[in-house]
């Protein structure tokens, strides 16, 4: 049957079972914009207030399903404005599909209205991406999008198409959708090397990152863990591999992770790292991170292999294949002395309140985690109330904490809460933010609004750049060069103009109070919390220092 360009889009992402999609609607992007109003009772096109948040939101939507999340936007600035989303995506390896609409085949490089090379613009900060201004290419091109954002690493593909194709007709063959590319075959030596070092190990620890929660793989993690009582360490990533208040979950690694995490690290024999870049967030003086221990790494990206550390062995696969075939043959060890040793330093870790402001970060997470059931999702963006929330809150299940960690994209958040609240409507979601990284995109309310999404939004408000500005006092003598703006926000009445209800605390009752009120309505709640400026982000590693060199109060 023929069909024009713009049923073909609509088609192929039925075929791939894509039924909610976010974006924005622009000149060049008309007639796949007319086609999606046919296919309204089968595809839901969320329009968001700008581009960005749209593309956040369908990266929010991937984090929280494993699906391929969809964008759409017109050409120009329309398509500019989704490369950080993009990027964001990119840097923590999260499927995405981002479709552009350009100018028509005839214009390209003539500096048309609203033309832009934007494959060439997204291509450093892509998986791979597509100019398609053939018709005859269009539906096998999408097929093969979904293919290569899914396979192997994830990450985000750009397909760019010209108007004149989304008009164009062409005889269009339904298909099943391309199967993934297989993983990297897993060498039975490698196995066998691996499984001899862990049953080796003395005073062994997993170190996860993302790959874990990529491949599906925290219950084998799990697994493993209490066989062969290993303790875990995780990258923010990796946040609720294992339920935080488990012994044997040490918690956050590296530059703001845990003394117990951090410590673990530094006095194992061997470094079990799965799915895990040792970045520089973790790995921040690399002659001397994990300096007693030998590393196994595993991981299905070849190009992360001695990238930032050197390591002793290597394992390319998919973490969860490798934990299948590797558990059966690890040893159930006991690790006694070793785990009372980590245990000890869980418990024994500081905790330290910087300033006596009658709100405290903690106070507010501790509440969320007792008012909010097992199986909410806590979506953050970027600062320190960012690192608060993986430090604080308690993380029941993997899959719940979404955030921006390799970019560490501000304004992430709100974008990124909509895409898990159209992924899960009946799941409680809570977004955490800060008042610099709210008003980056607090647009996005409107989107929130229109379509009725119960987010409750905790705003950590110190009135300052609270990341940069607790750098400045350490390291900068003070000197606070463009972290105090000095913004009279009052964030309830803002949230009134938006029709949405808006609370401020400014004590732990007042918050507990209003959280619950939050909790009882049905559309989007904003809660101000105000807090001290100079409330710190504590332990804290300074930049390309080591463990030693760890501040704790």
């Amino acid at each position: 049957m023929k069909l024009t360009g713009s049923q073909i889009v609509a088609e192929v992402l039925l075929d791939h079972g894509v039924d909610t999609i976010f974006g924005y609607p622009g000149g060049t992007a008309l007639n796949i914009y007319d086609e999606l109003y046919k296919y309204s009772d089968r595809i839901k096109h969320v329009l968001t207030a700008h581009e960005q948040g749209a593309c956040h939101a369908a990266d929010g939507y991937a984090r929280a399903t494993g699906k391929v999340g969809v964008v759409m936007s017109t050409s120009g600035p329309g398509a500019t404005n989704l490369v950080t989303g993009i990027a964001t995506a990119c840097l923590d390896s999260v499927p995405l599909l981002a479709i552009t609409s350009n100018v028509p085949d005839s214009l390209i490089g003539k500096d048309a209205f609203q033309e832009i090379d934007i494959a060439g613009v997204t291509m450093p900060i892509t998986k791979h991406n597509f100019f398609v201004n053939r018709i005859e290419d269009l539906a096998d091109t999408l097929r093969e999008a979904f293919v290569i954002a899914r396979s192997g690493r994830p990450g985000p593909v750009l397909v760019d198409i010209t108007k004149d194709v989304t008009a164009a007709t062409y005889e269009y063959e339904n298909k099943r959708p391309l199967p993934l590319r297989p993983d990297p075959e897993i060498r039975k030596d490698d196995i066998r090397a691996a499984v001899k070092m862990i049953n080796a190990a003395e005073k062994p620890v997993m170190y996860v990152g993302g790959g874990v929660m990529q491949s599906c793989a925290s219950e084998l993690v799990q697994e493993l863990a209490r066989k062969a009582n290993i303790p875990v360490v995780n990258t923010l990533m990796a946040t609720g591999v294992m339920d935080t208040e488990e012994d044997l979950c040490l918690g956050m690694v590296g530059m703001h992770g845990s003394v117990a995490a951090n410590r673990a690290i530094q006095h194992a024999d061997l470094i079990i790292a799965l799915g895990a870049r040792f970045s520089d967030r973790v790995a921040q003086d690399t002659k001397t991170w994990g300096r007693s221990a030998r590393i196994l790494q595993v991981d299905i990206d070849n190009s992360e292999i001695n990238k930032n550390v050197m390591i002793d062995k290597a394992v390319i696969a998919n973490v969860h294949e490798f934990l299948e075939k590797a558990i059966p043959f690890v040893e159930k060890a006991d690790h006694s002395e070793w785990r009372e040793r980590t245990v000890s330093w869980k418990k024994k870790a500081p905790y330290v309140k910087a300033t006596d402001c009658p709100l405290h970060p903690k106070d507010i997470m501790t509440t969320i985690s007792e008012f909010v059931n097992d199986d909410a999702y806590f979506v953050t963006d970027v600062g320190q109330h960012q690192m608060w929330a993986a430090q604080y809150l308690h993380h029941r299940k993997p899959h719940r904490f979404i955030t921006s960690g390799g970019l560490g994209t501000m304004g992430f958040g709100y974008g990124a809460a909509i895409g898990t609240q159209m992924a899960h409507p009946d799941h409680q979601v809570v977004h955490i933010t800060g008042d610099a990284s709210f008003q980056m995109n607090l647009n996005e309310v409107v989107t929130a609004e229109t379509q009725h999404l119960p987010i409750i939004t905790v705003i950590l408000n110190n009135s300052v750049l609270g990341m940069v500005y607790q750098w400045q006092t350490i390291f900068y003598d003070r000197r606070y060069s463009n972290t105090t703006p000095h913004r009279k926000v009052d964030y309830v009445k803002v949230a009134e103009g938006f029709s949405i209800k808006g609370f401020r605390a400014t004590t732990p009752e007042e918050f507990q109070d209003a959280f619950y009120q939050a909790l009882q309505e049905d559309g989007p709640v904003w809660i101000e919390c105000v807090i001290s400026q100079d409330e710190r982000v504590l332990p804290m590693i300074p930049g390309g220092k080591s463990v030693d060199d760890m501040i704790v109060g």
